[in-house]
């Protein structure tokens, strides 16, 4: 068994990408020390302000609730809300929500459970039954962002935290790079301007390599969820998920090299393809839309329109 490089504890992970080798305290702590650079570039949080974090049960978003308690946690000028989606996932959703609620009890951070059927008046399982051009993820995605959106908006937060990880962000890069869809590039968080009606978004995590952050929840002795959701076969990003951990595996900081290069052109892809002017939906949520209908009321339209 190998030694930690920095102590003479037992080492619990190799980091290729660095050729480190750490035990669990170690490790604990080059996470946190990598989730307080990213806020400090991030955000600006002043007195009085309420940080909303998207919390589903699973790892990464526990994980990044616990940091930003941790981290921000001190600071009484600050208050913080968990937002938990259940999108109507039988078998699924309804064993992550107690585990949400135990942890943010144990955070003393207030809790609140937003349905698609109450927002929507659908489920997942009935839009995964439903004809559709879509695969089931691609309309979770889309509704999910938006009932975050309007809660943290409700909740009149200053920002919404999420957990995305290096592997979310890098593969969401690689993916827009694919597609050449430079705009969606230009639009990736975290957010460093408010526009009307969106409430940006951070990302604690966003440098944290997903199985660095299964460790820590370990290490920490953090309850998660687990469970995959029964739609997520379907989801076109398992493919560049398989291809970019290929060269990961092959060529060690393949992941922090996309998210590097992404940040250098972020200036100049944003002045490119700048915010463009919102307007609102009827439901109350912002669109460029022309029709003036966001995504979400013309997915479901399309949904309930007879056969």
């Amino acid at each position: 068994m190998t030694s930690c490089d920095k102590c003479s504890r037992p080492s619990v992970i190799l980091i290729r990408y660095s050729g480190a080798r750490l035990c669990k305290t170690h490790l604990c702590e080059f996470v946190v020390k990598r989730a307080k650079h990213e806020l400090r570039r991030q955000v600006k949080l002043g007195r009085g302000q309420r940080l909303a974090v998207a919390v589903s049960g699973g790892k990464d978003s526990t994980v990044a609730a616990f940091l930003l308690k941790e981290i921000l946690g001190p600071r009484r000028d600050i208050s913080f809300c968990a937002i938990t989606v259940d999108e109507g996932i039988r078998g699924y959703r309804e064993s992550s929500i107690p585990i949400a609620a135990d942890n943010c009890r144990e955070l003393d951070m207030e809790h609140i459970v937003v349905s698609f059927e109450n927002v929507y008046g659908l489920t997942m399982d009935e839009i995964a039954k439903a004809e559709r051009n879509m695969s089931a993820c691609a309309y979770c995605g889309v509704m999910r962002r938006a009932v975050l959106n309007r809660t943290a908006r409700e909740l009149e937060a200053s920002v919404l935290a999420t957990g995305l990880n290096l592997d979310d962000t890098s593969q969401s890069i690689l993916m827009n790079f694919s597609r050449g869809d430079i705009q969606r590039l230009a639009r990736m968080g975290p957010h460093r301007r408010r526009q009307h009606g969106l409430v940006p978004r951070i990302q604690p995590l966003r440098t944290v390599p997903e199985n660095e952050v299964a460790l820590f929840a370990l290490s920490r002795g953090i309850r998660y969820h687990d469970l995959e959701c029964p739609y997520a076969m379907e989801a076109l990003r398992n493919e560049y998920r398989r291809v970019l951990a290929e060269l990961e595996d092959r060529y060690p900081g393949t992941r922090h090299s996309i998210l590097r290069s992404h940040n250098m052109m972020m200036d100049a892809v944003q002045r490119a393809y700048p915010q463009a002017e919102l307007r609102s939906c009827e439901c109350g949520e912002p669109t460029v839309s022309p029709s003036g209908k966001c995504k979400v009321c013309e997915l479901v339209a399309s949904l309930r329109q007879d056969p």
